[in-house]
């Protein structure tokens, strides 16, 4: 259980170095993105027995920046299913280290909720999370597309004893809705707005 206790630790101090730069010019900064990749999962404390399909959504809301090499911090929500057999609901906190100015680390760390054929009921757990990747201060919106790899641990609390390590790829959904927004504007074509204002010509 310490172990599972570290990563909020390490949150909790990166939230003193935000709350040290002030917030009160800072607008807050909201991502959602979904995630694509492979989990090893196993039961009974066991890492990693099988490698199932993981998909999922992960938002967040980051607080303190104005800017590209500034610290953020700020709440997180994700549901995601390991092999469709499966739902995870969890919660916590997401903190911003600008590593790079466009390439900076997000740390999290939370609980969650898991519903599964091989539990009575909902287990509780703790989870780690760290995502890098694209993710630049948007100075015109309060939304910042995103984009990069994740990596979790998660470890459930319940009798099951679940654990499971995610390796994803994190997409925008701003960015997966940009080929259907085309599609749809190239079969609508050009708008009637959009046509040329043709100029009456001078009488003779």
């Amino acid at each position: 259980m310490a172990t599972a206790v570290r990563p909020a630790l390490s949150v909790a101090a990166l939230l003193g170095i935000v709350l040290t730069h002030g917030t009160a010019r800072a607008e807050p900064q909201a991502s959602v993105g979904v995630t694509l990749g492979a989990a090893g999962a196993g039961l009974d404390r066991h890492l990693w027995d099988t490698t199932l399909f993981h998909a999922g959504l992960r938002g967040d809301v980051l607080f303190g920046r104005a800017a590209n090499d500034e610290f953020g911090v700020g709440p997180y929500a994700e549901v995601l299913t390991h092999a469709f057999d499966e739902i995870q609901l969890g919660a916590g906190i997401s903190a911003l280290a600008p590593v790079l100015d466009l390439f900076p680390l997000v740390v999290s760390t939370g609980l969650y909720g898991r519903w599964s054929g091989d539990a009575e009921g909902a287990e509780p757990g703790v989870a780690a999370a760290l995502f890098w990747g694209g993710r630049s201060y948007n100075f015109h919106s309060s939304y910042s597309v995103s984009a990069g790899l994740l990596a979790q641990m998660r470890i459930g609390l319940g009798a099951s004893k679940e654990t499971s390590v995610v390796l994803a790829a994190q997409l925008d959904v701003a960015l997966l809705g940009l080929p259907f927004v085309y599609a749809i504007n190239a079969i609508r074509g050009p708008s009637p707005e959009a046509a040329p204002v043709r100029r009456a010509e001078p009488a003779p």
